[in-house]
């Protein structure tokens, strides 16, 4: 679950979520047929429409290594600017399990040749982030297919690897710390695709899906804002109703000059025990859990009963419970 206290809201510099219905959010697209880079309204990972990327062997569009149908996003990002990146995407259930290459997501050089700078990628039954630049693959994660997944890098795009960094969330899990990297290629921009782009060895037909992207200067801009749960209606009080009348005093009448002993004084016997009080002031109620606000399970009972020093919320119960409220069972919220 997510905790990113204190986040200013900066706001979503583009998105390329398809909730346009179309293909209109991106640059231009690299396809063989518009029927390899379709927008669906099943399955969606948020919104209305999501994206069904294929790719069949022999699949290739613009005459380069591999086959492949992609969407390209021309964003221009100068060096030096750092952004946040969240996708979603699913493979089919009957994705292929290859070892070679296949690409769903990358940051590519505008230069003719050779790997991209940020790549992700799977290869055999695994997901991976690899950089090219570096010879380095700083993450990888089970395949898992006909789920979501979840992806959201932080990238500080430069080819000076004392400058330029990537951190990565999947499924809301910090997977890679903060790291040095060089994500472009000096004297190059880099520019976004997705869909789907693998060796011409696979034979299967390939599809993977994808969702809800969008780019963004601060983490609070991409996380997922869900609706806050409306508050637990504590329910009307009871009414106690009207004090019950006593009725009239009975008129004594005059007083009996020869009174009948009424013999001695009837013992009062012992009181009957009021019992120990449903809930004691000083103690937290229910197991050691920390109440709400990060107070430790030895500050919990003081903070949430109100207890001060000299023990004047005790003192209150002690009162409530004269009253007859000692039956109400203070709740942690």
């Amino acid at each position: 679950m997510w905790c990113v206290p204190g986040l200013a809201m900066a706001g979503v510099v583009w998105r390329g979520d398809f909730e346009t219905g179309d293909r209109s959010q991106y640059s231009r697209a690299q396809m063989v047929n518009a029927n390899r880079l379709q927008v669906v309204t099943s399955p969606v990972a948020e919104g209305q429409y999501a994206l069904k990327a294929t790719v069949h062997q022999g699949d290739d569009p613009i005459n380069a290594s591999g086959n492949r149908n992609e969407l390209v996003y021309i964003s221009n990002v100068p060096v030096g600017s750092e952004y946040y990146y969240r996708w979603k995407v699913m493979f089919a259930n009957d994705f292929p399990s290859v070892d070679t290459w296949q690409l769903f997501t990358q940051w590519h050089h505008d230069g003719c040749c050779g790997s991209p700078p940020v790549e992700f990628y799977v290869k055999g039954e695994e997901i991976r982030l690899s950089l090219p630049g570096t010879s380095e693959i700083p993450w990888r994660t089970k395949l898992t297919r006909g789920v979501w997944h979840e992806f959201i890098l932080h990238a500080k795009w430069s080819s000076d690897p004392k400058v330029g960094f990537v951190e990565l969330w999947h499924n809301q899990e910090l997977v890679l710390p903060r790291r040095g990297a060089m994500t472009m290629y000096s004297g190059q921009r880099n520019y976004l695709k997705l869909g789907l782009y693998r060796s011409d060895t696979v034979r299967p037909v390939g599809v993977v899906y994808h969702d809800g992207f969008m780019q963004a200067t601060a983490l609070s801009d991409v996380l997922e804002q869900k609706p806050e749960p409306p508050p637990v209606d504590a329910g009307t009080p009871v009414d106690a109703g009207a004090p019950m009348d006593a009725g009239s005093p009975e008129d004594a009448g005059s007083v009996d000059p020869d009174p009948v002993d009424a013999g001695g004084a009837e013992e009062p016997g012992p009181q009957p025990d009021a019992g120990t009080p449903e809930w004691d002031a000083g103690t937290a109620p229910g197991p050691n859990v920390p109440p709400p606000g990060g107070i430790s399970p030895d500050e919990g009972g003081a903070a949430q009963a109100g207890c001060s020093s000299t023990g004047g919320s005790a003192a209150a119960f002690a009162l409530l419970g004269l009253l007859g409220l000692a039956g109400y069972r203070r709740r942690g919220n």
